[in-house]
C-alpha cells in the first residue's frame, strides 16, 4: 500500500471503442451484411425467404436479446440462432445440422468483412503494462459477434498475446454493469478487486460497473473511433448500449478520465500516488 495511494496490481479493459475502433457506419454496414448472408444460407435449404423477412426476424432476436441484457445476462451464439430461426415465418424452414452451420457462419462473417481496427496505442499501452509486471485482463460485452470470432480477430491482431485473461459476456453468461464479471476476474486473477483499474468508454457498463464491484476506474472519453452514425440511431444497438437508465452522475464518476490510452501510464502512477 502506499502512501496516500493503492499499488494497482492489475488492469483491466474493455474492448469495443476502447481497445477497438470503428468506422462511421461499420454496424449499418455489419447487419446488411449479415441479413443478406443469412437469406442466402436460408435460401440454400428452400426456405424461401426474403431479406425482409429475414430483417424482421433479426430484429425480433435483437428485442429478446435485450431483455435478456437489461438483465444484465447473456445467451450463447447458438442461443441466438435459434432465436433467430423461431422468429423466422412459421414452417419456412426445417433446422438441419448443415443449415445451422451455415446460419452460424452468416452471422459471424460480416464482423470480418466489416472488422474494427486496433486503437493506435494499445499496442504500446499493453506492452508498458506487461514490462510493469500487471497482470492484464479482457472484460467484454458481446452482442451478435461471438466471444469466438473476438478470439479470433484478437489473435490475428497480436492483441490477446498481451492478455492474461480474457472474459466475454457470451462465454460466462453475466454483462456489465453487473460487479459478477468484475469480481471473477478478481477472483481468477487472485487479485483483490481494489487492486484492480478497469478502462472503459462506457459510463454505465464500465465505469459504474467497475466502482460497484470495488475496481478502479479510469473512463476513456475519446471521439476517435466510435460509429457515429450508429450513435444516432435511437434504435441501434451502438446507441442502445450508451442509454445511462436511472443511474446519477455521482453513480458514475471514475477516479480519472483520459482521451488517450497513450495516457495509461501517467493516469495509472497518478492513481498510485494517490493524486487528485
Amino acid at each position: 500500500m502506499r502512501e496516500n495511494g493503492q499499488t494497482i496490481k492489475a488492469v483491466t479493459f474493455d474492448l469495443w471503442e476502447t481497445l477497438l475502433f470503428e468506422k462511421d457506419g461499420a454496424s449499418a454496414e455489419r447487419t446488411s451484411a449479415r441479413c443478406r448472408k443469412l437469406a442466402h444460407a436460408l435460401n440454400r435449404f428452400e426456405a424461401l425467404v426474403s431479406i425482409e423477412q429475414v430483417e424482421d426476424a433479426l430484429n425480433k432476436t435483437i428485442a429478446s436479446l435485450l431483455k435478456e441484457w437489461n438483465k444484465n445476462k447473456d445467451v450463447t451464439h447458438m442461443d441466438q440462432i435459434q432465436l433467430f430461426l423461431e422468429n423466422l415465418p412459421k414452417r419456412s424452414v426445417m433446422p438441419k445440422t448443415e443449415l445451422i452451420k451455415d446460419l452460424s457462419s452468416a452471422y459471424v462473417s460480416p464482423f470480418f468483412e466489416v472488422p474494427p481496427y486496433v486503437n493506435p496505442d494499445a499496442h504500446t499501452t499493453l506492452k508498458w503494462l506487461k514490462e510493469r509486471h500487471n497482470r492484464i485482463g479482457l472484460i467484454c460485452n458481446t452482442g451478435l459477434t461471438p466471444s469466438t470470432a473476438l478470439r479470433r480477430f484478437l489473435s490475428e491482431q497480436k492483441v490477446s498475446d498481451h492478455f492474461d485473461l480474457m472474459v466475454f459476456s457470451d462465454e460466462v453468461g453475466i454483462r456489465k454493469p453487473d460487479c459478477r464479471i468484475f469480481q471473477l476476474v478478481a477472483k481468477k486473477m487472485k487479485i483483490k478487486p481494489c487492486e484492480v483499474v478497469h478502462i472503459g468508454d462506457n459510463l454505465k457498463a464500465d465505469v459504474y460497473g467497475a466502482k460497484n464491484a470495488g475496481f478502479k476506474a479510469i473512463h476513456f472519453a475519446s471521439d476517435v473511433g466510435r460509429d457515429k452514425i450508429a450513435e444516432a440511431d435511437p434504435k441501434s444497438l451502438v446507441s442502445i448500449s450508451r442509454n445511462l437508465g436511472s443511474l446519477e452522475k455521482e453513480q458514475m464518476k471514475p477516479d480519472k478520465t483520459i482521451t488517450s490510452l497513450a495516457t495509461v501510464r501517467k493516469t495509472i502512477e497518478e492513481i498510485e500516488a494517490g493524486t487528485p
